[in-house]
């Protein structure tokens, strides 16, 4: 019984030490779009609101950056809001 509890602490210990002398994997956060979210600590540049003439009314966009989390290294996650209003062309 003693030679039972032995092996399976020196299992135990072994697990344990070869988990910790591991290397970690960095995380790699990414996107399929990148125009829609971004990881750093500023924001984007926004772009400035676009009028687009669709014939019979035109349409106002304009793009926001925003911060929707952090990343569990801390880093900030940034989403972008796109807000589109129709309005008259002139």
């Amino acid at each position: 019984m003693k030679n039972k509890a032995l092996l399976l602490g020196s299992v135990l210990l072994a697990a344990t030490l070869a988990g910790c002398g591991a290397a970690t994997v960095n995380p790699n956060y990414s996107s399929a779009n990148p125009e829609l979210m971004f990881i750093g600590k500023d924001a984007p540049a926004e772009k400035p609101m676009e009028k687009l003439n669709l014939g019979s009314y035109c349409l106002s966009v304009s793009e926001k950056w925003k911060v929707d989390g952090k990343t569990p290294d801390g880093q900030t996650i940034w989403t972008k809001d796109s807000f589109r209003n129709a309005i008259p062309c002139r």
